[in-house]
């Protein structure tokens, strides 16, 4: 498709926020070796799309400017690159951009095989596009705590803290997958959309109750995943089993910190920042879970490519219900 141009949205630099949004008009990307060409049918906004924008995660991720951004996106593979054979014109696929290249608010999109899967008729291309970063965030959060999602695992009891939001939401249904008992906190409003998505036990977290994060059967958490901020160690702390954890998926430099120090201190009770890693199996069984009916997306809302930089202003608003999706097309 070399010499054709294409809609899409960038910005210049860091800042700006939804309203450093710009629509423009780009030439169609080529694929490269290991490369697919898709023609994005939905793409959906993690918050740390627009971290990288507010150049919160300097030096580890700079974008090329001007920066196309958006990392997950649903469509329709239409041109290979050398070396594909996995892959043809016409397949549906699930794909993870690159940080640094990014590209998913546009027509057209670039995407490397190591992260794109093949995506079934049972899966929508707006259930696709919301899977990668959080329910990858999730699965991997769960697995580290040694969560199984084959019916063999232990029973454990499992905190999930923002458990309405786009990673919560996946991690409530995961960690029942796992046999796991959930008690989970979000706002009064999305109370009876969590005990929907399975969790035993909700807390709303403006409540005395949801503050102090205790379980209201008086459980001891084996795991905690922490999907929010603003809470401190001292209030996990009591809550936790002898030998619990806190997994924290937005770790800051003191969680890094405190993590050390604990490691170093052969503390039973653990600290963990989650490092999220790019796993091409991971996104396939996801995948397969949405298609089988036994992983739901919870949409909070639906946007066209005209209307992005009211999605974004929606993620960085930072109360979403479920996943922010931009769909392509007319």
């Amino acid at each position: 498709m070399a010499g054709r141009t294409m809609h899409a949205v960038q910005y210049d630099g860091y800042g700006g926020g939804a309203a450093g949004l710009k629509h423009v008009e780009i030439q169609v990307p080529s694929p490269k070796k290991d490369e697919v060409l898709l023609r994005v049918e939905a793409a959906s906004i993690n918050p740390v799309d627009w971290k990288i924008q507010k150049g919160v995660l300097r030096p580890l991720m700079r974008p090329k400017f001007p920066h196309v951004p958006v990392t997950d996106v649903a469509g329709e593979v239409v041109e290979v690159g050398p070396g594909v054979h996995s892959f043809k014109p016409g397949d549906k696929v699930v794909s993870m951009l690159d940080f640094w290249n990014a590209g998913g608010l546009a027509e057209y999109a670039v995407a490397s095989v190591n992260m794109t899967v093949d995506r079934p008729p049972e899966v929508s291309a707006a259930e696709g596009a919301s899977l990668p970063i959080a329910a990858l965030t999730a699965l991997q959060a769960l697995r580290y705590s040694g969560t199984m999602f084959d019916g063999t695992g232990q029973p454990k009891n499992v905190l999930i803290t923002a458990a309405s939001g786009g990673v919560g939401s996946f991690a409530v249904q995961l960690a029942k997958l796992g046999n796991l008992h959930v008690t989970a906190t979000c706002g009064a409003r999305n109370v009876d959309l969590v005990k929907r998505l399975g969790a035993d036990e909700v807390l709303d977290y403006k409540t005395p109750e949801g503050k102090s994060l205790s379980s209201p059967s008086g459980r001891k958490y084996d795991v905690v995943i922490h999907c929010t901020v603003g809470i401190s160690w001292s209030t996990f702390e009591p809550n936790l089993a002898a030998n619990g954890m806190v997994i924290d998926i937005t770790p800051t430099p003191w969680t890094w910190f405190r993590s050390v120090v604990k490691r170093l201190t052969f503390a039973k009770k653990k600290l963990v920042p989650l490092i999220f890693v790019q796993a091409k199996e991971d996104l396939r069984f996801l995948v397969q879970l949405v298609r089988d009916g036994k992983l739901t997306t919870v949409v909070d809302s639906r946007h066209r490519l005209s209307e992005a930089a009211a999605a974004w202003a929606k993620s960085m608003e930072g109360h979403a219900t479920g996943k922010i999706i931009v769909e392509m097309g007319e």
